[in-house]
């Protein structure tokens, strides 16, 4: 199927810049990597950086992955030095990638550039283990951005372009069919499980502003929970099942989460649906929190802001 030329232009918009190394072109970027308490606001620095990275990653052993110039990296909490992690051939890693809930794996979100696709940026997934080695292939077809792992870690769940709209998928880890959870018109992105797999949250633009959503993990009774005038992206449930963390951009950015915007963390409480800012606005925007970061004990959360010259 021939894409429409707006859709081309809508997946370039959203997706070509989505590794670090594309965001930080032309830019002299220091990335400020930081942990905020939930019930304080406590901000602490882990590190600062000239150099891109994104989207952290919290694994229980205490130490973050993120992404930066199509690679990962380890950070260590306590020291915060950055190692990279082997991720073999797989070389063109995006800011959507996670750790499986046992802790042994990761999935990754990775530009195929060899697949004979037309469509303009070919994002896929794979699997391999958390310490680093021989990625997986998971998803055949293209472009698929991971969000969302299973708790009980059998499913992945993604947003992707098939047919000419962005929507929320999942699919087995082993590989196999997809399933598809939405078809609104509009981008529906963001998928992250609730920590008891009843819920799966997203974002979504179906009603002409980008809002904060959840349905449940089949894709049935789809509810909006955010209601405002900012764009609100990529709601995280905590491990408790209490919480959930999103990121707010002051502008209307229409279908688009770009970096480079001001913008601030919000949080809900997932019972009272009542909301409250956590952070100041900041400096970021894509590669702030695209992916799960809450630490274990659902007491703090793990950012990115920006410094840009």
């Amino acid at each position: 199927m021939e894409m429409k030329p707006f859709l081309t232009t809508l997946i370039i918009g959203l997706y070509a810049l989505a590794s670090s190394k594309a965001l930080g072109q032309g830019r002299d970027t220091t990335s400020v990597i930081q942990t905020i308490e939930i019930s304080s606001g406590k901000i602490d620095t882990i590190l600062v950086v000239r150099q891109h990275l994104e989207a952290p990653n919290w694994h229980r052993d205490g130490f973050l992955i993120l992404n930066g110039g199509g690679a990962l990296y380890k950070l260590p909490l306590v020291n915060g030095k950055l190692s990279l992690i082997n991720t073999g051939s797989v070389r063109r890693i995006n800011n959507d990638h996670g750790i499986s809930p046992d802790g042994k794996s990761l999935v990754i979100s990775n530009n195929d550039i060899d697949d004979p696709s037309p469509k303009p940026y070919k994002s896929a997934l794979y699997i391999l283990p958390v310490e680093g080695g021989k990625p997986r292939k998971v998803t055949q077809e293209v472009p698929s951005f991971w969000h969302g792992w299973s708790p009980d870690g059998s499913r992945l769940a993604y947003c992707a372009e098939r047919g000419g709209n962005f929507d929320i998928y999942t699919i087995g880890v082993k590989g196999g069919l997809e399933r598809r959870l939405t078809n609104a018109e509009g981008l529906d992105d963001g998928p992250d499980y609730s920590a008891d797999g009843k819920y799966i949250y997203f974002n979504s633009y179906r009603t002409g502003h980008m809002q904060i959503w959840r349905m449940l993990a089949d894709g049935s009774k789809p509810e909006q929970l955010t209601f405002d005038g900012y764009s609100n992206w990529f709601a995280h449930p905590s491990p408790d099942n209490k919480l959930a963390v999103y990121l707010s951009y002051m502008s209307d950015e229409k279908q688009k989460h770009v970096f480079g915007k001001d913008v601030k963390l919000r949080v809900m409480d997932i019972e009272s649906k009542s909301l409250r800012d956590l952070t100041k606005v900041f400096y970021g925007g894509q590669g702030t929190i695209n992916v799960p970061s809450w630490s274990p004990d659902s007491k703090r959360i793990a950012f990115v802001s920006y410094i840009v010259k």
